[in-house]
């Protein structure tokens, strides 16, 4: 309510006679010369809040705070694994990880599987024709021209500057496409498979989704390498720390000019017409 001030207050009534007069005079010397009368207020009382009268009601509710935000839904488990018994093929000799790679990328996409020394050896001669390594090494464009001429694609060979995004990247073509992604390992230097993953929320479906395992497939065990550690068992489910220790971002400076920077992979596709 406002406080209501009375425009016309009353003034103050004055003794009547001289004895009222007198009194005054003894007990104090009055306002100076000049000085308004004084005026007396009620007192409002406490201040009440009020509605407005005459509202109408969707007024009020549009005015009204809205509910707080609800907590998002966490998100589920989700994994997918391409790797069966017999997929996995070791490497016959130190240089053909790409052909071996390539033979268990088509383990899993084709049956039967092949696990033949002679298979290896034609991939990896075939990847390493149509690349331009300058070690005179089978590259992942190589890896990328056999698969596709082989009707396993289609793939393409890409560097994304960010590790997480890299993961995410490759769960996302392993999901959508149901075929495995190869991996450019030791920042250029050696070949695995990365045939499935771990993840809370199913990358397909949820834009949140965050990669927690990866399954992979080293074509060099059990014997690993001294610089970079001892390799995986077939189908090990590596953390993204783990893997984040052999899978290192390739720059220019890097073993082979026949490749592109960042964290190097062999990524499916769908087959939509993508290149």
């Amino acid at each position: 309510m406002r406080l209501i001030v009375d425009p016309h207050p009353r003034p103050v009534r004055r003794w009547r006679a001289a004895v009222l007069s007198a009194v005054v005079l003894v007990a104090c010397a009055g306002p100076p010369a000049g000085a308004p009368a004084p005026m007396m207020t009620r007192d409002p009382g406490p201040i009440e809040s009020a509605a407005p009268a005459n509202v109408p009601p969707e007024l009020m509710a549009a005015v009204r705070l809205p509910p707080p935000p609800r907590e998002p839904e966490p998100l589920a488990a989700f994994g997918l694994n391409l790797y069966r018994d017999g997929d996995f093929v070791p490497q016959y000799t130190f240089e053909w990880c790409v052909g071996a790679s390539m033979q268990m990328t088509l383990n899993m996409i084709d049956e039967p599987n092949s696990t033949s020394r002679d298979d290896q050896e034609r991939l990896w001669t075939m990847a390493r024709n149509r690349s331009s390594d300058q070690w005179g090494g089978a590259s992942g464009r190589g890896w990328v021209a056999v698969l596709n001429g082989m009707g396993a694609g289609p793939y393409k060979l890409t560097g994304i500057p960010d590790y997480e995004d890299a993961l995410r990247e490759a769960a996302i073509a392993l999901r959508i496409t149901g075929r495995p992604v190869g991996l450019i390992m030791w920042r250029g230097r050696h070949a695995w498979v990365m045939s499935g993953f771990e993840s809370l929320g199913d990358p397909a479906v949820d834009e949140e989704f965050v990669v927690t395992g990866i399954h992979v497939l080293d074509p060099l065990y059990p014997h690993g390498d001294a610089t970079w550690g001892l390799s995986p068992e077939p189908n090990a489910l590596l953390t993204p720390e783990e893997l984040a220790r052999q899978y290192k971002a390739r720059d220019k400076r890097s073993w082979t000019y026949d490749s592109p920077t960042g964290y190097v992979m062999i990524l499916p596709v769908a087959a939509t017409g993508q290149d």
